[in-house]
């Protein structure tokens, strides 16, 4: 005769990749979230001080003269 064996309950498998999913998803909500905090919070990042070398190349690139020349 066959008996078959009614599984009662998840067998262990299923468990341990529920929690691993369930980790995975809390991670990158929390992580969107903070994001999102972060971009309404902070202040805009200030852009770096352009050089005079950097300033003196673009313009020689549009045509005028730089001052000083």
């Amino acid at each position: 005769m066959i008996i078959e064996e009614v599984n009662k309950g998840l067998n262990p498998g299923t468990i341990v990749l529920l929690v691993v999913a369930t980790l995975l998803i809390l991670f990158f909500v929390g992580n969107y979230a903070l994001y999102m905090y972060a971009q309404k919070t902070l202040p805009p990042r200030k852009k770096k001080p352009v050089s005079k070398k950097k300033l003196k190349r673009e313009k020689l690139k549009q045509g005028v003269s730089a001052p000083g020349e």
